[in-house]
This record gives structure tokens, sequence and C-alpha cells, in this order.
């Protein structure tokens, strides 16, 4: 083919003719039929591109033809009892059925049966599969949804029950159809049912996107790829158009058929039962009670095309035609199994038939061997550790690695401390060089404006006579000295100051005698005492 084509697969209760009818979707042409029995309603897979199945309606099997040998019935599948819906996995390798309350997951490659799960508490009305078959969506007449993970049944234990992913309990009537979205885990699923609403709920978080009510009961629901649309069929038999991007956006909505009058398909005579878009999205595709199949053009509104069937239809979908349904030298690859009754190992269970190993997904080894799902959990495990030691290298070398960077920490903090101190010195010292002589009377004076002022020499006494006391000085030379003390201005000098004195008098004996006091440093008494101690022999000279 120079471009796939769509067509249209459609069944019906009468099935006085054939069993299923497949005719191209723009020109309406009959492509195939398919005869032996009466499809029930949501009965209709295909199986890997090859195979053709169809649930019948209150009959305990599945038929099963190759989609170019349409005139001879391949196998019967038989099942425990009647088949209420029908899905298979997208990849081919797993068929789902619904029986009573139950559900049946069996293996194509073997025609094992898996796995029984009973979690629904009335029959199971429908069965969907995401688009990476990493999932399967439930719904029951018990107006209960139930979201699984394949992976988690098939790795489930069969002594204990499985519980599903999620529960969506939000539906108060039977559950009628159900429609799966494209993103795998990440998809979106839309549900009907008789209570009136169509309600979007998200796989990933398991969350109510969105609620909406209707005048009537909804008896199928569909979207289109891009997910702009979501399209419900009515026990009335009209087929009602929601937006699910108008804006604002709102988690419940009341759809009000004479307020939305361009978002209403009308033609059919009764109730909807089944819906399909084209992947373009631009034609939609109902069957109903009516006996009717109807082709409408989604922006228009328009019916383009009528096709009458025998008795009400059960099953209409568009696909895109496999190679092997327009091919007539195709074969399957693989022959289909013989499905079995009853699970593997059970008392009463069909033994195989064909000698060999027989692979066995999701039951591990009885006894200590512990399942897939522990092997896995365990393999997260030592990944994680394995990771944790590259990147931090271990608790001790993480230890010892936060000690050299302490101590670097404080080298640092050091460093700094010596550059402020180093910098501070080298302004200051630029400001006292810079500070003027000149200064009121009793004010502070720096240690170098005191010598312009007042001589190198006269600091120099000054502070040797404080360094060196005498002994034969009296109580009121040392009155007159601290009187002195507290008249002079270097007496506001800190010690440092004057340590800073006391070495410059030691590096500078050599200039002592030249340097002469600009004015007294002593009273006139301490010159008198002085003099009184200089001729009695007993007196301190100042130097």
């Amino acid at each position: 083919m120079a471009a796939p084509m769509e067509v249209a697969v459609c069944t019906d209760t009468a099935a006085q003719l054939w069993s299923c009818v497949v005719w191209e979707l723009h020109s309406g042409a009959n492509l195939l039929t398919y005869r032996g029995g009466q499809a029930g309603p949501r009965g209709l897979a295909l199986l890997n591109d090859e195979y053709l199945l169809a649930a019948q309606l209150g009959k305990n099997y599945i038929s099963a033809w190759e989609l170019q040998r349409k005139d001879q019935l391949q196998q019967k599948i038989m099942c425990p009892g009647p088949v209420t819906c029908l899905t298979t996995a997208p990849n081919g390798l797993y068929v789902l059925a619904g029986i009573a309350e139950s559900i049946y997951l069996w293996e194509v490659s073997t025609g094992n049966l898996l796995v029984i799960l009973s979690r629904h508490y009335q029959d199971v009305s429908c069965l969907k599969f995401t688009g990476d078959s990493s999932h399967f969506i439930s719904g029951g007449k018990d107006c209960l949804v139930l979201a699984w993970s394949l992976c988690s049944v098939l790795q489930m234990d069969p002594s204990r029950i499985l519980a599903p992913r999620h529960v969506w309990s939000r539906h108060t009537l039977p559950i009628t159809d159900l429609h799966c979205g494209f993103g795998g885990p990440l998809a979106r699923v839309a549900t009907a049912s008789l209570d009136q609403t169509v309600k979007l709920w998200e796989i990933s978080s398991g969350e109510l996107l969105l609620s909406v009510l209707f005048d009537v009961g909804i008896m199928a629901v569909t979207m289109d790829l891009a997910e702009h649309h979501m399209f419900c069929g009515g026990s009335d038999g009209s087929v009602f158009q929601v937006d699910l991007f108008s804006w604002p956006g709102q988690k419940e909505r009341n759809f009000q058929p004479d307020q939305d009058v361009g978002k209403v398909f009308r033609g059919h005579r009764n109730q909807v039962t089944c819906l399909s878009v084209s992947t373009d999205g631009s034609v939609l595709l109902s069957g109903s009670h009516d006996e009717t199949v109807r082709l409408w053009d989604v922006q228009s509104k328009q019916c383009i095309r009528t096709v009458t069937l025998k008795g009400p239809v059960t099953n209409a979908t568009i696909m895109l035609a496999p190679v092997s349904m327009l091919s007539s030298d195709f074969r399957p690859s693989l022959p289909l199994p013989h499905f079995n009754k009853h699970l593997l190992g059970a008392e009463h269970g069909d033994e195989s038939r064909h000698g060999g190993l027989t692979l066995r997904l999701g039951l591990h080894q009885q006894g200590s061997e512990p399942s897939y799902q522990e092997r896995l959990e365990q393999l997260q495990a030592v990944i994680c550790n394995t990771m944790e030691k590259n990147v931090l290298g271990g608790q001790d070398q993480l230890r010892v690695r936060v000690t050299e960077l302490e101590d670097e920490v404080c080298n640092l903090r050091k460093i700094n401390r010596d550059l402020f101190d180093f910098s501070t010195r080298i302004i200051t010292r630029r400001a006292k060089r810079g500070m003027s002589p000149g200064r009121p009377a009793g004010s502070l004076q720096e240690p170098s404006s005191v010598w312009r002022s007042r001589g190198m020499a006269g600091a120099r006494s000054f502070t040797t006579s404080w360094r060196r006391k005498q002994p034969n000085v009296g109580p009121s030379t040392l009155e007159q000295h601290s009187a002195c003390k507290r008249k002079e201005p270097l007496t506001h000098m800190k010690w440092r100051d004057l340590e800073v004195c006391v070495s410059l008098k030691r590096h500078r004996r050599t200039h002592t005698e030249d340097a002469t006091p600009r004015r007294p440093l002593v009273s006139s008494d301490l010159q008198g005492q002085k003099e009184d101690d200089g001729s009695q022999g007993k007196g301190g000279e100042l130097v």
C-alpha cells in the first residue's frame, strides 16, 4: 500500500450472514467478512496484527480467525464461563478476558493461564490496555474502575490477593465503557457510567481530572488522538462533544444541550453503544441499537455515511488496516497455542500437551527462592549504595575530608586576620604621619606630634625619669613629678607609646647630648629641689 488505509470493523447481534464486517472508511466499500458466531459488546480485539478475536455473546468461548483466511474459523478458545469483555495487549503478548466478576490473563506464546484477578464484586463490563502494554484498566457493574500494573500482576504470589494500583469509586451506577488515551503510564482514562457522568482520570497519580454531568445515561466514550475532544454517546441516541481545553478549566461541568447546540451529533434513534475516532480526528464513527453505523464529520457535525446492519450494533471501531488483512499471501508467524482454562499447577488444571521447556511468567519458584520483585529491590539497593560510595567515598573518608576542610578554613581565617592587622597598621601609620602638630592645649597628641613640639630629647628625658627612680628622691619630688605627669600631655599616652619612646632612646644614645627640651619638663619648685639635691650630691640628674 502506498499509504496506510483506515478501515471500520463492525459487529452486530444478529450475525445472519457474518459475524464481523470490514469496510473502507472513506469509500464505504466492503473488504472482508468473518463468519462464525455473534460477537458480544466490547468483545472484539486484534491480536498482533495476525488474528481477529471475538468473544461470543452469551457463550463460553472466544472465536479466532486469521485475518486472510476469513471463511475458516481457526480456533475456539474455551473459557470457564461466558465472556463479558475482551482485549489484547498492543505488543501481542497477552490476552485479557472478563468472565463474570473475574479477569483472566493468558500468555499468547504458550497459552498458559497466568493469573485470575477477582477484585470486582459484579460482572466485568469493559477492559482496556494502555498503549505501551504496561497497565490495563477494568470497569464493572459494581461501579468500580480498577487500574492494574501488568508487572505487578505477573510478579504476584498466587497465595495472596493482588491489590490494583488505583481504585476509582466515584461512579454511583454500573460502568458502561472506558477509553485509555495515549501516553502509557502517563495516560488519561475516560470512564462512562449509567449515573449520567463521564469522568477523566490520570493513571500516574490516580487523581480525578474532570467530571461532566449529562441529562441522560452515557453508554460509550472515546477521545481523539490529540485528546482535544471527548465524545460521549447517550442512551437517547445523541453524541456529545466535550472540549477538554476550554477555558476556564473546571473540575466539574454540566453539559447543557440547549446551550451547546454546536456540540451535539443527532441522527441515531436508539442508544449509542460504541464510538471511535479516526487518526486525524476529523471523522467520528458511531454504532447504535437502531442497527446502523454512522460516519460523522467532526467539524460540521453532519452525517457522511450510514451503514445498516441486521441487528443492534455491538462493536464499531476504526483502525489502520494491517498488511496481513489486505495481502493474500500473508500467513501468521506462529500458530495460536492451546489456551488453558485453569491456572498452571492447579489440581484440576490442564496438563501441557507439548513437551519441552515451559516458561512461566509471574510465578517464582516455590520455597526460599526470592521473587523477581524482591530481586529488583535488592538490585536497586546495591546500586544506590554503590553510587553513595562513589560520590562520597564512604563514611570514614567523609570524616577525614571534613576535618581537612575545617583546618583549611581555620588557616584561611588566620591569614585573613593577619592581612587585616597589617593593612590596619599601614593605614594608621600614614594617618599619624599626616597629622598637624598644632592642636588645642590639653588635647590628646600622638607620640610623633609630641616629639616635634617638644623635641626628641625632652621626650626621652621624661620617659627615662619614670623608668629610673632615684632612691634619694623625696616625697615632695615624687608629688611634683606626679603633678607634672597630670599636667603634661604625655600622661595621656598609652603604655605602648612609652615603650616605643624607650626603644628609641636605646637606639639613639649618641644624640642625647645635642637634644635640649624646648620648655621645662618640671615646675620651678622641682628645679629648686633639683639644685638643692645637686649641691648636696644626693639628687638624680635627668638625662
